[in-house]
């Protein structure tokens, strides 16, 4: 075996998603080959610190590359850890291209590689909450696990709006995180092994109030984690890299309201757009790093459907692209447009990367699931003004 290659295994084990989810939350960099029985092309896809910038299949390339190896639901994979050649072409959000792609395979817009099937796709059985593919989070580290709790299905582990300071890891089984409405409740997301329960602020605040519902889809087991030992390393940390963390959870928060006006038809993107200018447009390739120091910021994503707003951030709150972390928002996939005394001061992005480096692997795992949680809601909320669009 080639020294350089650190991850080897078979689609029918961990499918496509899966893998991407691994060398993403990994922040891995090189390439993927994928070989099939089925073809004698081999499949590539192009990593750096965790993001996919390329892929190639047969003729394909960029995207639909991509999206077309969902199709190789049989194979064989290996990554190579090695300098990748060559411009970024992919800046789609990993985690969008995941969602994306598991969708347009259940759906039939990719063709499966394998042997002719006559097998009829079942009836949709119009549940929304079924059709929301199950995503897995991060390799489960025990560091900080101290306890272990099981769960039975249809049990509520935490409730909107009560208060609670403890946060999880799921160590086997499935859980559903559900906002209440006034039109009922909706399913924002399915997590899996290695996505956590509670956000930062479980134990950033002593009286932190939950934000969704957390509902066992049949029998869960869960690691408790030792809260005050992540505190204690979260007051270690710089000044910077702790104000990041909690803007961080603050988006979180501010997406998952955004994604439940959009649901209702309260979107109230209307509100800004007449005294607010763009300072980031969707698009671009900015990497630079801000913290807002004066005014207002909102992030909007400009999507077929119209315009969606994501979140408004305040002061104290960061805007740009985190090195680091993954959140499928602004440059590439939202603009920032700001209130006329908007003012923002550039952070380290070094330091930060430096720091981030050093910070145990439950820690990362953490930041790694928010932004996981952020991406996954902003495009529950792109889906959710599709579907408006489609009903108007």
């Amino acid at each position: 075996m080639n020294d350089r290659v650190v991850l080897v295994g078979n689609l029918n084990f961990l499918c496509l998603g899966d893998v991407f989810q691994v060398l993403g939350s990994n922040g891995a960099s090189g390439i993927l080959r994928i070989k099939s029985r089925y073809t004698p092309e081999t499949g590539s896809v192009y990593f750096s610190n965790g993001d996919i910038i390329n892929a190639s299949e047969g003729s394909l390339t960029g995207l639909d590359a991509a999206y077309a190896l969902f199709g190789w639901t049989e194979g064989e994979f290996e990554f190579s850890e090695e300098k990748v050649k060559g411009k970024r072409v992919i800046n789609t959000n990993r985690m969008e291209i995941i969602l994306d792609g598991l969708r347009r395979l259940d759906e039939g817009e990719i063709k499966k590689l394998g042997p002719v099937s006559f097998e009829e796709k079942p009836a949709d059985s119009g549940d929304r909450a079924s059709a929301i593919p199950i995503i897995k989070g991060p390799l489960v580290d025990h560091e900080y696990v101290v306890d272990m709790e099981d769960c039975f299905d249809g049990q509520k582990i935490v409730r909107e709006k009560k208060f609670g300071s403890w946060i999880w890891v799921i160590l086997k089984g499935v859980v559903e995180i559900v906002k209440e409405t006034t039109d009922g409740p909706v399913t924002l997301l399915r997590i899996s092994e290695g996505s956590f329960i509670g956000s930062m602020s479980s134990f950033l605040f002593s009286s932190n109030v939950r934000s969704a519902t957390a509902v066992a889809v049949g029998d869960v087991q869960l690691g408790v984690l030792d809260t005050q030992r992540l505190s204690e390393k979260f007051s270690n940390l710089s000044t910077e890299f702790r104000g990041l963390i909690i803007s961080l959870d603050k988006r979180l928060r501010q997406v998952t309201d955004r994604a439940v006006e959009v649901y209702l038809k309260k979107d109230k993107l209307k509100k800004f757009t007449g005294d607010r200018k763009p300072v980031i447009e969707q698009g671009e390739s900015k990497e630079a790093l801000s913290i807002l120091t004066q005014g207002k910021a909102s992030i909007v994503r400009n999507t077929d459907n119209g315009y969606v707003l994501l979140a408004n951030l305040g002061e104290g709150d960061f805007v740009g692209q985190v090195p680091f972390l993954s959140i499928g928002h602004e440059p590439h996939s939202a603009s920032v447009f700001a209130s006329e005394d908007f003012k923002a001061d550039t952070l380290n992005s070094n330091k930060l990367q430096k720091e981030y480096d050093q910070l145990p692997p439950t820690f990362k795992n953490i930041l790694e699931n928010v932004t996981i949680c952020i991406s996954l809601t902003t495009r529950a909320a792109c889906d959710f003004q599709k579907k408006t669009a489609q009903e108007e």
